[in-house]
């Protein structure tokens, strides 16, 4: 294996030269450090990971807590998303990732004693249940965290602007005429009790009144609860003109069931989803939906996770909020004043 020694020897420079031209100090002049880093990709040099945890006492190791009930994991496309362009903009900076849970094959353990076990230097956790005893553990230890969507006081966290999401949406049907809005929220979670609340606050703002009957529990990323609901809406006496699916993945569920009713979107019942994931806008008619920014929520949780770790004493705990944007689809009609009559 070639070493720094090596590489000195080779173009009669200090070991602390070579380690200090490889690793970007700026007291090295730029002749230097090419020369320094050609020599070591011809020698076939890389640095010994474990070697530079003994310098810096850090492991340039992240870790991910992820889970959901739903067990869709990385298939669910959001936050598949999220973790993708928090692992380019980590290892851009030089960080592996490490997906972290309890247990170890037969070794018990809980997710904060596995944080200890791998070393990581910080965590991200995302789409899990944010009151479990694992959670906590790890928000109330000496680990840097950062969380996607819910906020812990004293703690980093990185959200969606789920309130204003719901507020385009809500002023976008009403602007096509609709006021009989039905709504069908995710599984009781931070993000859930905001976009209700987004959901009522917009609806009082517009003039348009909630029927309490109309207001539905299912699940995130669950079609087969929201078809269940929404042939539940579609067979109530008086039906709403547009409903409010759980997310864009849920709403499939919602648009079989207004077919096997007999009925068509747009022309007898509108639909508005939520994410804006791709497939949503390759289903006919395209849905109209609300698209949450990703890549930004990613790399936000990516960079200041890195802060905190890397520069503990000027990084503050801070919750960052991320707007999306309104996809027009061809889910929503435009109705008439009278048709409502």
């Amino acid at each position: 294996m070639v070493s720094l020694k090596d590489i000195s020897v080779r173009c009669g420079v200090s070991v602390a030269t070579v380690s200090k031209a490889l690793n970007g100090h700026k007291d090295v002049s730029e002749a230097t450090r090419e020369r320094l880093i050609k020599a070591a990709k011809e020698m076939g040099y890389f640095p010994n990971s474990q070697a530079r945890a003994l310098k810096t006492n850090r492991t340039y190791n992240l870790g991910v807590m992820f889970s959901d009930e739903a067990g869709s994991g990385l298939t669910h496309e959001f936050f598949a998303k999220v973790l993708n362009s928090f692992k380019t903009e980590a290892e851009a900076a030089g960080y592996d990732i490490t997906f972290i849970n309890k247990d170890i094959g037969r070794q018990k353990m809980s997710t904060y004693e596995h944080c200890k076990y791998r070393n990581v230097d910080g965590v991200i956790i995302a789409c899990t249940d944010f009151t479990s005893q694992d959670v906590y553990e790890i928000i109330n230890g000496d680990i840097p965290v950062v969380t996607i969507d819910h906020i812990f006081d004293c703690r980093t966290a990185v959200m969606s602007n789920n309130e204003k999401g719901i507020e385009e949406l809500i002023n976008y049907v009403t602007d096509m005429g609709h006021t009989k809005l039905a709504y069908i929220q995710g599984n009781k979670s931070a993000v859930a009790e905001r976009r209700l609340a987004g959901f009522y606050k917009a609806c009082i703002s517009k003039g348009v009144a909630v029927n309490p009957a109309w207001i539905m529990t299912g699940d995130y990323h669950n079609p087969e609860r929201t078809y269940e609901l929404t042939k539940r809406l579609l067979q109530s006496g008086e039906r709403p003109t547009c409903i409010f699916m759980p997310d864009d993945y849920s709403s499939m569920g919602g648009l079989n069931a207004i077919k096997d009713m007999g009925l068509s979107v747009p022309e007898d019942i509108s639909v508005v989803g939520y994410d804006g994931i791709a497939y949503a806008q390759l289903l006919s008619p395209k849905l109209t939906t609300y698209l949450q920014d990703t890549a930004k929520i990613g790399v936000t949780a990516a960079k200041q996770l890195i802060s905190l770790i890397e520069n503990p004493q000027t990084t503050f705990n801070e919750v960052f909020t991320v707007d999306g944007r309104l996809i027009e689809g061809a889910s929503v009609r435009k109705i008439s004043t009278m048709a409502l009559i």
